[in-house]
């Protein structure tokens, strides 16, 4: 083989050679195929010289749009190092297809897109509260039917799963919601004894601490700590459940994820709910009593006394009768942020505050139309 087939060999692999003096030279067949052994050979190539470059492009056999693009970027890289460059000795179909590439090329960073405006703001917040409210109504829809099936065929219903339900949402928040109706009720004896004293009317603290207890804080307060309780429970086993695809297996194996996952939850909270209610009424009052006790010197038995001809029946079971609303309504919604978990922990996460956020506020609504309508009723 004489020395020129190796020339035209050597010749055929694209590359870049040092020339005479600042003058580089591109060989061989700038396309697709050469372009990654080539792109790093121009990373680490000593530029000779300094000041402007020459770039012999003489010796360049083949050229498409990709070796093209590499030139262009090269000579971008010169010129933003204080390097730059011309070519010259290009055929002219390369020359224009450089040209084609430098006028198409991004110089720089794709500029981000402009804020949105507060009225955008305000549309998209509102979109999104109309579809999570609409998401909520089909959950609500779907939970009804599978509790009319329930009810249509009562073997399906699972009683062990109620009941293990009940404890973990009654039995084992009795120490808290009790503590803190206790002290509740010590708060709103204490507060209320101050101005009781100025008038004389140590004895009235009992309808105060009766009717505020009965009818609104124990019913409320109980809510809410259920809601923070049991209610992110809910809603961070069945996002850990969605994340990880057991949900998707209930399914394939012909199981209901409603039936087994929430309408046990819903069904139990209803009945734990209201029975912790009775519990916390007991608790807040046995608090005020002994602030009357120790603040007004109001006995136990004078304290009863009153409390009896106070509080009515009524009362009593107005609260009582608006805990299933609250029960249902904190179930739901953590049952329902739980399934919207999608893809990590971080969503099981922000879903379960979500969940509380929700439920702590609904409760709050519909206490206040509850409110509203036993006034209008005159009850």
């Amino acid at each position: 083989m004489g020395p020129n087939a190796i020339e035209s060999g050597l010749e055929a692999v694209a590359d870049i050679r040092p020339g005479a003096g600042s003058e580089v030279r591109c060989v061989g067949a700038w396309t697709s195929r050469a372009i990654a052994p080539l792109e790093g050979r121009l990373d680490a190539f000593s530029w000779p010289g300094e000041g402007e470059l020459a770039i012999d492009g003489s010796a360049v056999t083949a050229m498409d749009t990709a070796g093209a693009w590499l030139l262009h970027r090269t000579l971008r890289l010169l010129a933003e190092r204080g390097r730059p460059a011309r070519v010259h000795g290009l055929r002219a179909e390369f020359d224009s297809l450089l040209q084609l590439v430098a006028s198409r090329a991004v110089t720089g960073g794709v500029a981000p897109p402009p804020a949105p405006g507060w009225v955008t703001r305000v549309g998209q917040q509102a979109w999104h509260g109309l579809l999570g409210t609409l998401g909520m109504l089909s959950f609500l829809g779907e939970s009804s039917v599978a509790l009319a099936r329930w009810l249509a065929r009562p073997g399906r219903i699972r009683w062990r799963h109620i009941l293990h339900e009940v404890q973990i949402a009654g039995f084992n928040a009795l120490p808290i919601t009790g503590l803190l109706s206790f002290l509740m009720g010590i708060v709103v004896a204490y507060q209320g004894a101050e101005q009781l004293q100025r008038y004389g009317a140590n004895i009235f603290v009992a309808d105060l601490v009766g009717l505020s207890m009965l009818r609104e804080l124990s019913p409320l307060l109980t809510a809410i700590i259920v809601a923070g309780r049991s209610g992110s429970a809910y809603a961070a086993q069945i996002g850990t459940m969605k994340v990880t695809e057991e949900i998707d297996a209930l399914r394939t194996v012909g199981v209901p994820p409603l039936e087994l996952l929430v309408l046990p939850k819903v069904l139990a909270l209803m009945v734990a709910l209201p029975l912790l209610t009775v519990f916390t009424d007991v608790t807040g009052v046995l608090g005020g009593m002994i602030m009357a006790r120790a603040r007004l010197d109001v006995s136990f038995n004078a304290f009863l006394d009153r409390f009896d001809d106070a509080i009515s029946l009524s009362s009593y079971l107005i609260g009582v009768g608006k805990t299933p609303v609250f029960a249902a309504i904190i179930a739901l919604v953590g049952c329902y942020q739980g399934l919207r978990a999608t893809g990590s922990a971080d969503s099981v996460g922000r879903q379960t505050t979500i969940s509380v956020v929700h439920s702590i506020f609904l409760v709050i609504v519909i206490d206040a139309l509850f409110s509203v309508i036993f006034n209008w009723l005159d009850i």
